[in-house]
Protein backbone atom coordinates (compact mmCIF):
# COMPACT_ATOMS: atom_id res chain seq x y z
CA UNK A 1 0.00 0.00 0.00
CA UNK A 2 2.79 2.41 0.41
CA UNK A 3 4.69 1.88 -2.92
CA UNK A 4 0.68 2.47 -4.23
CA UNK A 5 0.47 5.49 -2.21
CA UNK A 6 4.24 6.57 -3.37
CA UNK A 7 3.02 5.75 -7.17
CA UNK A 8 -0.07 8.18 -7.50
CA UNK A 9 2.02 10.80 -5.37
CA UNK A 10 4.58 11.13 -7.86
CA UNK A 11 3.02 13.45 -10.80
CA UNK A 12 5.75 12.50 -13.70
CA UNK A 13 5.18 8.21 -12.19
CA UNK A 14 1.21 8.63 -12.56
CA UNK A 15 0.79 10.54 -15.60
CA UNK A 16 3.47 7.75 -16.95
CA UNK A 17 1.25 4.92 -15.56
CA UNK A 18 -2.24 6.62 -16.60
CA UNK A 19 -0.66 6.84 -20.39
CA UNK A 20 -0.03 3.76 -20.37
CA UNK A 21 -3.97 2.58 -19.20
CA UNK A 22 -4.81 4.82 -22.24
CA UNK A 23 -2.97 3.53 -24.55
CA UNK A 24 -4.03 -0.11 -23.81
CA UNK A 25 -7.77 1.14 -23.61
CA UNK A 26 -7.47 2.26 -27.34
CA UNK A 27 -5.48 -1.38 -28.20
CA UNK A 28 -8.62 -3.54 -27.05
CA UNK A 29 -11.27 -0.49 -28.96
CA UNK A 30 -9.51 -1.34 -32.12
CA UNK A 31 -9.09 -5.01 -31.36
CA UNK A 32 -13.25 -5.10 -31.60
CA UNK A 33 -13.29 -3.15 -35.14
CA UNK A 34 -13.98 -5.60 -37.97
CA UNK A 35 -12.50 -5.97 -41.24
CA UNK A 36 -15.26 -5.95 -43.78
CA UNK A 37 -16.90 -9.50 -45.22
CA UNK A 38 -16.62 -11.70 -42.02
CA UNK A 39 -19.14 -14.89 -41.28
CA UNK A 40 -19.40 -13.99 -37.56
CA UNK A 41 -20.82 -18.22 -37.60
CA UNK A 42 -18.83 -19.50 -39.46
CA UNK A 43 -15.61 -17.47 -38.02
CA UNK A 44 -16.54 -19.34 -34.25
CA UNK A 45 -16.48 -22.16 -35.73
CA UNK A 46 -13.58 -22.35 -37.64
CA UNK A 47 -11.40 -20.22 -34.14
CA UNK A 48 -13.27 -23.16 -32.15
CA UNK A 49 -11.39 -26.14 -33.93
CA UNK A 50 -7.95 -24.46 -34.46
CA UNK A 51 -5.39 -23.84 -32.01
CA UNK A 52 -3.43 -22.83 -35.05
CA UNK A 53 -4.80 -19.63 -34.95
CA UNK A 54 -4.66 -19.73 -30.58
CA UNK A 55 -1.16 -19.50 -30.79
CA UNK A 56 -1.19 -16.00 -33.42
CA UNK A 57 -4.03 -14.73 -31.19
CA UNK A 58 -1.92 -14.53 -27.91
CA UNK A 59 0.27 -12.00 -30.19
CA UNK A 60 -2.17 -10.45 -32.15
CA UNK A 61 -3.04 -8.94 -29.08
CA UNK A 62 -6.09 -10.96 -29.01
CA UNK A 63 -7.43 -8.90 -32.26
CA UNK A 64 -7.50 -11.96 -34.40
CA UNK A 65 -10.49 -13.45 -32.57
CA UNK A 66 -12.41 -10.52 -34.02
CA UNK A 67 -10.80 -10.27 -37.23
CA UNK A 68 -10.33 -7.00 -36.36
CA UNK A 69 -8.22 -4.25 -38.54
CA UNK A 70 -5.58 -5.05 -36.06
CA UNK A 71 -5.72 -8.59 -36.65
CA UNK A 72 -1.77 -8.96 -37.06
CA UNK A 73 -1.16 -7.06 -33.66
CA UNK A 74 2.27 -6.65 -33.04
CA UNK A 75 3.50 -10.13 -34.54
CA UNK A 76 4.88 -8.52 -37.98
CA UNK A 77 7.19 -6.35 -35.60
CA UNK A 78 8.40 -9.41 -33.81
CA UNK A 79 8.93 -11.00 -36.67
CA UNK A 80 11.07 -8.70 -38.13
CA UNK A 81 13.03 -7.74 -34.68
CA UNK A 82 13.44 -11.89 -34.20
CA UNK A 83 15.13 -11.59 -37.89
CA UNK A 84 17.65 -8.49 -36.77
CA UNK A 85 18.64 -10.65 -33.92
CA UNK A 86 19.32 -13.43 -36.16
CA UNK A 87 21.39 -11.10 -38.63
CA UNK A 88 23.62 -9.84 -35.93
CA UNK A 89 25.43 -13.28 -36.04
CA UNK A 90 25.88 -13.40 -40.03
CA UNK A 91 26.72 -9.47 -40.13
CA UNK A 92 29.48 -8.08 -37.80
CA UNK A 93 28.39 -4.72 -38.59
CA UNK A 94 24.93 -4.81 -37.41
CA UNK A 95 26.86 -6.62 -34.40
CA UNK A 96 28.85 -4.27 -33.99
CA UNK A 97 25.72 -1.31 -34.44
CA UNK A 98 23.59 -3.24 -31.43
CA UNK A 99 26.74 -4.48 -28.72
CA UNK A 100 29.20 -1.85 -29.49
CA UNK A 101 27.32 1.85 -30.63
CA UNK A 102 25.72 2.48 -27.36
CA UNK A 103 22.22 4.60 -27.55
CA UNK A 104 22.76 5.64 -30.98
CA UNK A 105 23.47 2.74 -32.25
CA UNK A 106 20.36 0.64 -30.74
CA UNK A 107 18.41 3.42 -32.26
CA UNK A 108 19.30 2.77 -35.80
CA UNK A 109 19.39 -1.07 -35.13
CA UNK A 110 15.64 -0.73 -34.18
CA UNK A 111 14.68 2.04 -37.26
CA UNK A 112 15.70 -1.34 -39.54
CA UNK A 113 13.63 -3.32 -37.93
CA UNK A 114 10.65 -1.07 -38.42
CA UNK A 115 11.50 -0.33 -41.96
CA UNK A 116 11.01 -4.67 -42.83
CA UNK A 117 8.44 -4.82 -40.77
CA UNK A 118 5.99 -3.00 -43.51
CA UNK A 119 6.73 -5.77 -45.74
CA UNK A 120 6.29 -8.27 -43.41
CA UNK A 121 2.88 -7.10 -42.69
CA UNK A 122 2.16 -6.86 -46.20
CA UNK A 123 2.97 -10.67 -46.84
CA UNK A 124 1.33 -11.68 -43.57
CA UNK A 125 -2.24 -10.10 -44.02
CA UNK A 126 -1.95 -11.44 -47.81
CA UNK A 127 -1.77 -14.88 -46.55
CA UNK A 128 -3.96 -14.96 -43.75
CA UNK A 129 -6.77 -13.34 -45.59
CA UNK A 130 -6.18 -15.81 -48.10
CA UNK A 131 -6.17 -18.81 -45.73
CA UNK A 132 -9.71 -17.34 -44.39
CA UNK A 133 -11.63 -16.31 -47.63
CA UNK A 134 -10.20 -20.44 -48.52
CA UNK A 135 -12.20 -21.15 -44.81
CA UNK A 136 -15.01 -19.06 -45.99
CA UNK A 137 -14.78 -17.27 -42.88
CA UNK A 138 -14.20 -14.22 -45.50
CA UNK A 139 -16.45 -13.87 -48.27
CA UNK A 140 -15.05 -14.02 -51.52
CA UNK A 141 -13.15 -11.26 -52.55
CA UNK A 142 -12.37 -8.99 -56.13
CA UNK A 143 -8.71 -7.91 -55.98
CA UNK A 144 -9.27 -4.42 -55.59
CA UNK A 145 -11.42 -5.08 -52.21
CA UNK A 146 -8.73 -7.36 -51.22
CA UNK A 147 -5.60 -4.90 -51.57
CA UNK A 148 -7.61 -2.46 -49.57
CA UNK A 149 -8.21 -5.21 -46.44
CA UNK A 150 -4.64 -5.67 -46.65
CA UNK A 151 -3.88 -2.13 -46.78
CA UNK A 152 -6.06 -2.01 -43.85
CA UNK A 153 -4.56 -4.72 -41.69
CA UNK A 154 -1.02 -3.90 -42.46
CA UNK A 155 -1.82 -0.14 -41.21
CA UNK A 156 -3.45 -2.04 -38.09
CA UNK A 157 0.13 -3.61 -37.54
CA UNK A 158 2.21 -0.08 -38.29
CA UNK A 159 -0.50 1.59 -35.72
CA UNK A 160 0.16 -1.31 -33.08
CA UNK A 161 3.96 -0.38 -33.11
CA UNK A 162 3.25 3.01 -33.02
CA UNK A 163 1.54 2.92 -30.12
CA UNK A 164 4.11 0.06 -28.40
CA UNK A 165 6.80 2.28 -29.13
CA UNK A 166 4.38 5.45 -27.45
CA UNK A 167 4.76 3.41 -24.29
CA UNK A 168 8.11 3.20 -24.71
CA UNK A 169 8.87 6.99 -24.67
CA UNK A 170 6.13 8.06 -22.64
CA UNK A 171 4.76 5.31 -20.33
CA UNK A 172 6.46 3.00 -18.30
CA UNK A 173 7.51 -0.77 -19.57
CA UNK A 174 8.01 -2.38 -22.89
CA UNK A 175 5.21 -1.02 -25.27
CA UNK A 176 4.79 -4.28 -27.00
CA UNK A 177 5.07 -6.99 -23.88
CA UNK A 178 1.95 -4.63 -22.69
CA UNK A 179 -0.02 -5.01 -25.79
CA UNK A 180 0.54 -9.09 -25.78
CA UNK A 181 -0.07 -8.62 -22.00
CA UNK A 182 -3.41 -6.99 -22.60
CA UNK A 183 -4.90 -9.29 -25.33
CA UNK A 184 -4.16 -12.15 -22.85
CA UNK A 185 -5.83 -10.67 -19.87
CA UNK A 186 -8.75 -9.46 -22.45
CA UNK A 187 -9.21 -13.43 -23.12
CA UNK A 188 -9.83 -14.43 -19.79
CA UNK A 189 -13.45 -13.34 -19.17
CA UNK A 190 -14.40 -15.69 -22.33
CA UNK A 191 -12.55 -18.46 -20.97
CA UNK A 192 -13.98 -18.31 -17.37
CA UNK A 193 -16.92 -18.15 -19.53
CA UNK A 194 -16.75 -21.46 -21.44
CA UNK A 195 -15.34 -23.21 -18.69
CA UNK A 196 -18.33 -22.72 -16.34
CA UNK A 197 -20.71 -23.50 -19.24
CA UNK A 198 -19.16 -27.03 -19.82
CA UNK A 199 -18.67 -27.32 -15.35
CA UNK A 200 -19.16 -30.62 -14.17
CA UNK A 201 -19.12 -31.07 -10.59
CA UNK A 202 -17.44 -34.93 -10.91
CA UNK A 203 -14.32 -32.41 -12.00
CA UNK A 204 -13.96 -30.60 -8.97
CA UNK A 205 -10.93 -32.83 -7.47
CA UNK A 206 -9.18 -32.65 -10.99
CA UNK A 207 -9.24 -28.79 -10.70
CA UNK A 208 -7.90 -28.24 -7.67
CA UNK A 209 -4.96 -30.31 -8.83
CA UNK A 210 -4.45 -28.02 -11.81
CA UNK A 211 -5.23 -24.73 -9.20
CA UNK A 212 -2.23 -26.37 -7.28
CA UNK A 213 -0.60 -27.15 -10.80
CA UNK A 214 -1.05 -23.07 -11.81
CA UNK A 215 0.33 -21.70 -8.58
CA UNK A 216 3.05 -24.24 -8.77
CA UNK A 217 4.03 -22.86 -12.31
CA UNK A 218 3.40 -19.11 -11.35
CA UNK A 219 5.96 -19.62 -8.72
CA UNK A 220 8.71 -21.73 -10.83
CA UNK A 221 8.49 -19.27 -13.68
CA UNK A 222 9.04 -16.38 -10.70
CA UNK A 223 12.17 -18.18 -9.23
CA UNK A 224 13.42 -19.58 -12.96
CA UNK A 225 13.29 -15.44 -14.14
CA UNK A 226 14.75 -13.92 -11.48
CA UNK A 227 17.46 -17.23 -10.64
CA UNK A 228 20.92 -15.66 -10.89
CA UNK A 229 24.48 -17.11 -11.10
CA UNK A 230 27.09 -15.06 -9.31
CA UNK A 231 30.74 -15.37 -10.13
CA UNK A 232 32.75 -13.99 -8.17
CA UNK A 233 35.08 -11.05 -9.87
CA UNK A 234 38.13 -9.12 -8.14
CA UNK A 235 39.33 -5.58 -9.15
CA UNK A 236 42.70 -4.74 -8.22
CA UNK A 237 42.73 -1.14 -7.15
CA UNK A 238 46.32 0.86 -5.85
CA UNK A 239 46.29 3.50 -3.48
CA UNK A 240 48.53 6.29 -4.12
CA UNK A 241 49.03 6.90 -0.20
CA UNK A 242 52.00 6.30 1.50
CA UNK A 243 54.28 3.53 -0.66
CA UNK A 244 51.51 2.72 -3.28
CA UNK A 245 50.02 -0.32 -1.76
CA UNK A 246 47.67 -2.49 -3.78
CA UNK A 247 44.03 -3.85 -2.52
CA UNK A 248 41.48 -6.19 -3.61
CA UNK A 249 37.82 -5.32 -3.64
CA UNK A 250 35.48 -7.59 -4.86
CA UNK A 251 32.08 -7.77 -6.52
CA UNK A 252 30.22 -10.21 -8.63
CA UNK A 253 29.35 -11.11 -12.64
CA UNK A 254 25.33 -11.96 -12.45
CA UNK A 255 24.85 -14.61 -14.66
CA UNK A 256 20.89 -15.30 -15.56
CA UNK A 257 19.29 -18.88 -15.14
CA UNK A 258 17.32 -17.56 -18.18
CA UNK A 259 19.25 -15.37 -20.16
CA UNK A 260 16.73 -15.57 -23.40
CA UNK A 261 13.15 -14.69 -21.58
CA UNK A 262 10.26 -16.48 -23.43
CA UNK A 263 11.97 -15.43 -27.39
CA UNK A 264 12.85 -18.79 -27.86
CA UNK A 265 9.20 -19.96 -27.26
CA UNK A 266 8.30 -17.03 -29.68
CA UNK A 267 11.11 -18.73 -32.17
CA UNK A 268 9.65 -22.61 -31.89
CA UNK A 269 5.78 -20.94 -32.01
CA UNK A 270 7.38 -19.48 -35.32
CA UNK A 271 8.64 -22.55 -36.82
CA UNK A 272 5.70 -24.91 -35.56
CA UNK A 273 3.11 -22.02 -36.91
CA UNK A 274 4.50 -22.49 -40.95
CA UNK A 275 3.71 -25.88 -41.47
CA UNK A 276 0.45 -25.43 -39.65
CA UNK A 277 -0.48 -22.53 -42.47
CA UNK A 278 0.99 -25.18 -45.30
CA UNK A 279 -1.55 -27.44 -44.18
CA UNK A 280 -4.46 -24.82 -43.53
CA UNK A 281 -3.74 -23.49 -46.67
CA UNK A 282 -3.23 -26.53 -49.11
CA UNK A 283 -6.25 -28.55 -47.44
CA UNK A 284 -8.88 -27.01 -49.86
CA UNK A 285 -6.61 -27.28 -53.09
CA UNK A 286 -7.90 -28.44 -55.96
CA UNK A 287 -4.85 -30.72 -56.50
CA UNK A 288 -4.70 -34.10 -55.12
CA UNK A 289 -0.69 -33.95 -54.01
CA UNK A 290 -1.56 -30.94 -52.32
CA UNK A 291 -4.10 -32.32 -50.57
CA UNK A 292 -2.32 -35.14 -49.64
CA UNK A 293 0.81 -32.78 -48.13
CA UNK A 294 -2.02 -30.95 -46.40
CA UNK A 295 -3.38 -33.81 -44.68
CA UNK A 296 0.40 -35.59 -43.80
CA UNK A 297 1.05 -32.32 -42.57
CA UNK A 298 -2.11 -32.47 -40.52
CA UNK A 299 -1.80 -36.07 -38.91
CA UNK A 300 1.75 -35.39 -37.71
CA UNK A 301 0.64 -31.84 -36.22
CA UNK A 302 -2.67 -33.55 -34.83
CA UNK A 303 -0.25 -36.44 -33.13
CA UNK A 304 0.07 -34.53 -29.38
CA UNK A 305 3.32 -36.83 -28.63
CA UNK A 306 5.43 -36.12 -32.02
CA UNK A 307 4.30 -32.28 -31.87
CA UNK A 308 4.55 -32.01 -28.51
CA UNK A 309 8.19 -33.02 -28.76
CA UNK A 310 9.14 -31.16 -31.43
CA UNK A 311 8.21 -28.13 -29.46
CA UNK A 312 10.04 -29.24 -26.54
CA UNK A 313 13.22 -29.82 -28.67
CA UNK A 314 13.08 -26.74 -30.28
CA UNK A 315 12.31 -24.03 -26.91
CA UNK A 316 15.94 -26.12 -25.64
CA UNK A 317 17.64 -25.16 -28.73
CA UNK A 318 16.77 -21.84 -29.47
CA UNK A 319 17.28 -21.32 -25.61
CA UNK A 320 21.06 -21.98 -26.70
CA UNK A 321 21.05 -20.41 -29.66
CA UNK A 322 19.51 -17.02 -28.26
CA UNK A 323 21.80 -16.93 -25.51
CA UNK A 324 24.60 -17.26 -27.50
CA UNK A 325 23.63 -14.05 -29.51
CA UNK A 326 22.27 -11.98 -26.46
CA UNK A 327 25.53 -13.17 -24.21
CA UNK A 328 29.28 -13.17 -25.55
CA UNK A 329 31.75 -15.21 -22.91
CA UNK A 330 34.70 -13.66 -24.66
CA UNK A 331 33.79 -9.70 -24.85
CA UNK A 332 32.66 -10.61 -21.30
CA UNK A 333 36.80 -11.85 -20.29
CA UNK A 334 37.62 -8.39 -22.37
CA UNK A 335 35.84 -6.33 -20.80
CA UNK A 336 37.15 -7.46 -17.31
CA UNK A 337 40.85 -7.69 -18.19
CA UNK A 338 40.37 -3.67 -19.69
CA UNK A 339 38.60 -2.72 -16.63
CA UNK A 340 41.87 -4.73 -14.41
CA UNK A 341 39.48 -7.70 -12.91
CA UNK A 342 39.95 -11.65 -12.72
CA UNK A 343 38.08 -14.39 -12.06
CA UNK A 344 39.90 -16.03 -8.74
CA UNK A 345 42.15 -19.39 -10.48
CA UNK A 346 41.53 -18.19 -13.88
CA UNK A 347 44.04 -16.06 -16.18
CA UNK A 348 42.36 -12.95 -17.64
CA UNK A 349 41.68 -14.07 -21.49
CA UNK A 350 40.63 -17.10 -23.23
CA UNK A 351 40.96 -18.95 -19.88
CA UNK A 352 38.58 -16.90 -18.09
CA UNK A 353 35.91 -16.70 -21.58
CA UNK A 354 35.97 -20.36 -21.32
CA UNK A 355 35.24 -20.75 -17.44
CA UNK A 356 32.24 -17.84 -18.01
CA UNK A 357 31.14 -20.28 -21.25
CA UNK A 358 31.26 -23.48 -19.28
CA UNK A 359 29.26 -21.95 -16.05
CA UNK A 360 26.69 -20.36 -18.73
CA UNK A 361 26.13 -23.50 -20.81
CA UNK A 362 25.37 -25.35 -17.73
CA UNK A 363 23.12 -23.01 -16.14
CA UNK A 364 21.24 -22.57 -19.37
CA UNK A 365 20.74 -26.39 -20.03
CA UNK A 366 18.45 -26.30 -16.50
CA UNK A 367 16.56 -22.84 -17.98
CA UNK A 368 16.06 -24.49 -21.12
CA UNK A 369 14.16 -27.55 -19.94
CA UNK A 370 12.01 -25.46 -17.62
CA UNK A 371 11.13 -23.44 -20.45
CA UNK A 372 10.37 -26.28 -22.62
CA UNK A 373 8.19 -27.96 -20.00
CA UNK A 374 6.55 -24.83 -19.46
CA UNK A 375 5.46 -24.32 -23.30
CA UNK A 376 4.43 -28.50 -23.25
CA UNK A 377 2.41 -27.97 -20.08
CA UNK A 378 -0.97 -27.12 -22.03
CA UNK A 379 -0.49 -30.23 -24.43
CA UNK A 380 0.68 -32.59 -20.95
CA UNK A 381 -2.72 -31.19 -19.01
CA UNK A 382 -4.81 -31.73 -21.81
CA UNK A 383 -3.87 -35.34 -22.44
CA UNK A 384 -3.86 -36.45 -18.57
CA UNK A 385 -6.83 -34.76 -17.99
CA UNK A 386 -8.95 -34.45 -20.62
CA UNK A 387 -10.15 -30.82 -20.15
CA UNK A 388 -9.38 -28.20 -22.62
CA UNK A 389 -11.41 -25.03 -21.46
CA UNK A 390 -8.89 -24.91 -18.31
CA UNK A 391 -5.89 -26.05 -19.82
CA UNK A 392 -2.88 -24.13 -18.52
CA UNK A 393 -1.43 -21.38 -21.26
CA UNK A 394 1.88 -21.75 -20.18
CA UNK A 395 3.25 -19.30 -22.90
CA UNK A 396 0.64 -17.08 -22.23
CA UNK A 397 1.61 -17.19 -18.06
CA UNK A 398 5.56 -17.00 -19.10
CA UNK A 399 4.68 -14.24 -21.08
CA UNK A 400 2.48 -11.97 -18.67
CA UNK A 401 4.71 -13.18 -15.63
CA UNK A 402 7.69 -12.13 -17.07
CA UNK A 403 5.82 -8.19 -18.22
CA UNK A 404 4.70 -7.74 -14.56
CA UNK A 405 7.89 -8.57 -13.33
CA UNK A 406 9.63 -6.18 -15.97
CA UNK A 407 7.49 -3.23 -14.95
CA UNK A 408 7.69 -3.87 -11.37
CA UNK A 409 11.15 -3.39 -11.87
CA UNK A 410 11.22 -0.33 -13.75
CA UNK A 411 8.22 1.26 -11.43
CA UNK A 412 11.03 0.74 -8.76
CA UNK A 413 13.76 1.90 -10.30
CA UNK A 414 11.63 5.02 -10.95
CA UNK A 415 10.78 5.20 -7.26
CA UNK A 416 14.24 5.38 -6.12
CA UNK A 417 15.67 7.74 -8.78
CA UNK A 418 12.91 10.10 -7.63
CA UNK A 419 14.39 9.78 -3.73
CA UNK A 420 17.50 9.83 -4.70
Amino acid sequence: MNTLKAIFSDSVLRSRILFVVVILLITRLLAVIPIPGIDASNLAQFLEKNSFFGFLNIFAGGGLSALSFVMLGVGPYITSSIIMQLMTVISPRLKEMYQEEGEVGRKKFVQYGRLITLPFAILQGFALITLLEKQNVITHMAVPVLITNIIIVTAGTMLMMWLGEQINERGIGNGVSLIIFAGIVAALPNKLGQFFITFDASQIPMLLGILILTILVVAGIVFITEAERPLTVTYARQSRAGQGSTFNTSTYLPLRLNQAGVVPIIFAISILLFPQFIGQLFSTSKYGILQSLARTINDLIANQWIYGATYFILVVLFTYFYTAIMFDPEKTAENLQKNGAFISGYRPGAMTAEYIGGVLGRITLFGAIFLGLVAVLPLIVQGVTGIKAVAIGGTSILIAISVILDLIKKVDAQLSMREY
